[in-house]
């Protein structure tokens, strides 16, 4: 632990054969001197080492870079004029990744991802070493960002036991290492060093504290102490963070000392009767596992700390560590401690000190990182680490179904081709993940995977196994659950007939039924097929929410899509084929993009890229933006999702429930292991609820939209160079297996216009 930016060379220095490390942290170089910087010292010794801080403000954007000659770690500060403008992060960042070639990421703060990850990195680390979204002022997007870290790190660290228990099933490949001592440079204070001038004023006995002041600690435990022996001193050492001065107690006994220099703490060390760690018992440290205990140790001064967990766990045993829960529990404990002159307890001390060198556990961590990196590199040898150049025959913007079928193809080919996407990850909206509590998720809502198309099944059996599996989907008509579609069954229990038959269940239809000489729209089809009572039950309120507006106004084909049966099959689709990819759809993306061919940049906007950089471009982004929305903008549908973890099995009979009442604002809600067949004791459900606002999901179906729609499309024909797919690059509502073969067929179209070309030439 240090109190400033004053930092030291920790070894003899070896040849820098590692490739380079470059370290996200949200604590900076100079503000204390602990995991991080500890680390990160030790890992300059055999490569280059860039400790990239959060951006500061400065009149023009640049990369402040700057070498601590002691540990050979540079220091790199972004300078803005605006420190939140993640693009301009991402800029400086590239150009870093530029000048020093393929490099491994380290994380420390999982924020960094939002301008990081779409790096081609050697391997990724993350070294979770506090639960940051308990912190204060922890940004609303921390446990998000924390996710999709952790799905892209190769390997993942613990700062101590009881955050690895809570974090153990979320990743593979994850290690407990509680944070180390410097045993050395601590051991000094054994012997009674010259007491530096601030601390010599004050009287004895002297009960000390350094480290970081913040809202880790318990202000009122503190003051308590002072209260109760106000002849005793209490010394705090170290910076003080995001408290007001308000928030710190004031007395007499109490003393401020303020930053002090890593190299000067053992001599505060020495002349301390008692050193303490007054933690509060809060979220910010409920998995904290403090560094200061082991330094205090080894300084030869013994500890009293309130229960947190990691202390009370990795110190039983140890006479010379007390836990007290208040006030007057430390103020026993401390005279207990200041009585006693025997020593024989520290051969214990000294014993398990001798276990958490800083030296050894930063060689496990680079030997544990090596072995990632190695893993990394056979699993996706397509990946070329650094930021991606655009230089390709075809360029593909969307990294969903149809611009991964289309790459696929085209790079199988021996094309090279770049795919864009401006999100952070592939898969487009079937991009599935797992949770904080380690359940696989659909992020953007179910996707259940059906077709009657053997080329499609085949085609994408290349790149995953599959699981069967059979939807089924309940509708809450007045609390209770029918089936939906609308079945044998459904008709029986809402209508309460007794129907045994698929040919009673037809001619029970058919009275209900109420025909229209001209189905044009969602309304006429349902009506005309079972009549006002039903459509109003299952399919109005539904319809007005999903779409915004009333089924009279939107296309039949809305309607059509989901059939009433006579039968009692229950099943949502009727298609040959109804499984699920075994490993879930991120991974099967992954595996058809994984192609030497191939180069992936995420997190990147197709505005950025250079319009010469390809010779073909397939977009499968909105159609209408891709013209500056000049005939005006098409309507979509965009849907919110709300995720809910629980600690229990399941919550819902089957994989969704559709609430097509008026007074439940989400269309469905989802509960995603009756869908994947994942066995874990938490589940995860998704409401949905459809806005008129947000990222485009359906274009709206109907006749004035199609007209609309219609100018573009001529605008897309008489485009050469391009290629428009997918559902928003031809604003057409397709299934993921229709999108499929769609940029099959694409392909097959534009590999043969490239052999006739390649014959031409």
């Amino acid at each position: 632990m240090a109190m400033d930016g004053t930092t030291y060379n920790f070894g003899k220095a070896r040849p820098q054969t590692a490739p380079p490390l470059i370290c996200f942290s949200h604590l900076r170089w100079d503000f204390v001197f602990q995991r991080p910087q500890h680390l990160m010292s030790r890992f300059a010794e055999t490569r280059r080492v860039f400790f990239f801080e959060e951006p500061v403000v400065s009149p023009e954007r640049s990369l402040s870079l700057r070498l601590c000659p002691l540990t050979g770690v540079t220091v790199a500060t972004p300078m803005m004029p605006d420190p939140t403008d993640v693009h301009e992060v991402r800029i400086l960042l590239d150009e870093l990744v530029a000048s020093i070639g393929p490099a491994v990421a380290w994380y420390y703060t999982p924020i960094a991802v939002a301008f990081s990850s779409h790096i081609h990195w050697l391997a990724v680390a993350y070294d979770c070493m506090d639960e940051l979204s308990g912190f204060r002022f922890a940004p609303a997007e921390m446990r998000l960002r924390e996710q999709r870290l952790i799905n892209s790190a190769d390997i993942m660290f613990t700062g101590g036991a009881s955050l690895f228990a809570a974090k153990r099933h979320l990743h593979r490949n994850i290690h407990c290492m509680p944070s180390g001592v410097e045993l050395a440079h601590f051991f000094t204070a054994r012997s009674l060093l010259p007491e530096p001038e601030e601390q010599a004023r004050i009287r004895r006995p002297a009960l000390g504290y350094f480290g970081v002041i913040d809202e880790r600690l318990d202000m009122a435990l503190i003051a308590g102490i002072a209260a109760l022996r106000p002849d005793w001193q209490i010394i705090m050492i170290g910076p003080i963070a995001k408290l007001t001065p308000e928030e710190l107690p004031m007395a007499p006994n109490i003393h401020w000392l303020g930053v002090q220099r890593y190299q000067d703490l053992p001599a505060f060390l020495s002349h301390w009767d008692v050193a303490l760690m007054p933690f509060a018992l809060n979220d910010a440290t409920r998995f904290i596992s403090p560094t200061k205990a082991p330094e205090y140790l080894a300084g030869g001064c013994r500890v009293i700390s309130t229960p947190v967990a990691d202390v009370v766990s990795r110190f039983s045993g140890i006479g010379a560590v007390t836990v007290a829960s208040d006030a007057a529990g430390f103020v026993v404990a401390a005279a207990e401690i200041m009585a006693c002159s025997d020593v024989s307890d520290f051969v214990a001390v000294d014993d398990l000190l001798a276990t958490m060198s800083w030296d050894s556990i930063a060689d496990q961590m680079t030997k544990l990182l090596a072995e990632a990196q190695q893993a990394r590199r056979l699993a996706r040898p397509h990946i070329r680490p650094g930021v991606a150049k655009v230089t390709a025959d075809y360029t593909v913007v969307g990294a969903g179904f149809a611009g991964a079928v289309m790459a696929e193809r085209l790079a199988s080919a021996g094309h090279r081709v770049c795919v864009v996407d401006r999100r952070p990850h592939i898969a487009g909206n079937a991009y599935d993940e797992l949770d904080a509590s380690g359940v696989m998720v659909h992020r953007y809502g179910p996707h259940i995977f059906h077709t009657n198309s053997d080329a499609v099944l085949g085609y994408l059996s290349r790149f995953t196994a599959w699981r069967p599996y059979e939807h089924r989907v309940l509708a809450d008509v007045g609390g209770d659950l029918v089936p939906m579609p609308i079945n044998r069954t459904t008709l029986n229990k809402v209508l309460g007939a007794s129907l045994t038959t698929d040919a009673e269940a037809e001619a029970f239809l058919r009275t209900l039924a109420e025909p229209v000489a001209d189905i044009r729209s969602a309304r006429d089809f349902v009506v005309s097929a079972v009549g006002q009572q039903l459509y109003k039950m299952f399919f109005e309120g539904y319809s007005r929410k999903q779409w915004g507006m009333d089924p009279s106004e939107l296309d039949r084909a809305v309607t059509a899509r989901v059939p009433t049966r006579a039968s009692d099959d229950d099943r949502y689709f009727q298609d040959r084929h109804q499984c699920m990819p075994a490993e879930g759809y991120t991974r099967m993306f992954e595996k058809m993009l994984d192609h030497p061919n191939i180069t992936l940049r995420l997190s990147t906007d197709y505005a950025e890229l250079d319009a010469k950089a390809s010779s073909h471009l397939v977009f499968t982004g909105p159609v209408d933006s891709y013209f500056g929305l000049c005939f005006g903008a098409l309507p979509y549908r965009s849907l919110v999702f709300e995720h809910e973890t629980r600690e229990v099995e399941f919550v819902q009979p089957v994989g969704t429930i559709n609430y097509p009442g008026m007074e439940t604002p989400y269309t469905r809600c989802s509960e995603f292991k009756h869908i994947t067949g994942q066995s874990h004791r938490f589940t995860s459900l998704c409401r949905e609820t459809s806005s008129a606002t947000g990222e485009p999901f359906y274009p709206i179906p109907n006749a004035a939209n199609q007209a609309l729609y219609k100018r573009y499309e001529a605008l897309a024909d008489a485009e050469t160079g391009v290629t428009f797919l997918g559902r928003l690059g031809t604003y057409r509502y397709m299934n993921m297996d229709q999108v499929v073969a769609q940029a099959l067929a694409a392909a097959r179209r534009l590999l043969d216009v490239a052999k006739v070309k390649a014959v031409a030439e």
